[in-house]
């Protein structure tokens, strides 16, 4: 069997989102408290397995007042909803090191199925502390509403406040789980 577990290091990977703001720019943040695990099987990319949870608390867009309110009941309600949650269900090699991770993503108490394009695993590596460690990027696309995050504002000019489709970008460090 080549099914490999490792632990998400939560001091090396984040998960970062990029909004449309004002129908003009694009607006970055960030959770910067994720964890979780992945099994990953080399022989049989379908036997892998990832799960991941993200504190909510953590959002950072480098502006304190929009993190307050992005944390508000207008748009993540983090005292009634404190964690973003992923499950795969399916795992699809597409090239050498890329695979389509089929998954059941939680947003604000609402669960829908989203597809990650993944890079990786990485090559394994020996860290300076005698640990083996791995990395992947996954990226997707969602719209917002479909989670229930629907606060919007209409522009005097035309169009809105915040934009839908929110782009979503995880960077994942392991460490491989001792034998």
């Amino acid at each position: 069997m080549s099914a490999t577990a490792y632990d998400i290091d939560p001091a090396h990977s984040s998960a970062h989102f990029s909004v449309r703001h004002l129908m003009i720019s694009n607006v970055k943040g960030e959770f910067t408290k994720l964890s979780g695990t992945v099994v990953f099987d080399s022989e049989n990319p379908s036997a892998s397995k990832v799960e991941t949870v993200i504190d909510v608390a953590s959002l950072h867009t480098r502006d304190e007042q929009r993190d307050g309110h992005l944390k508000s009941p207008d748009f993540f309600d983090v005292a009634n909803f404190p964690e973003i949650r992923f499950e795969s269900t399916s795992i699809t090699a597409t090239g050498a090191s890329e695979h389509l991770v089929k998954g059941n993503l939680t947003i604000h108490g609402v669960t829908k199925e989203v597809t990650l394009k993944v890079e990786g695993p990485t090559p394994e590596v020996k860290d300076p502390w005698g640990n083996t460690r791995a990395g992947a990027t996954a990226t997707t696309k969602i719209n917002r509403k479909d989670f229930g995050l629907t606060f919007n504002v209409a522009l005097d000019g035309g169009g809105v406040l915040v934009g839908e489709d929110v782009a979503i970008t995880l960077e994942l460090e392991m460490t491989k789980k001792a034998a």
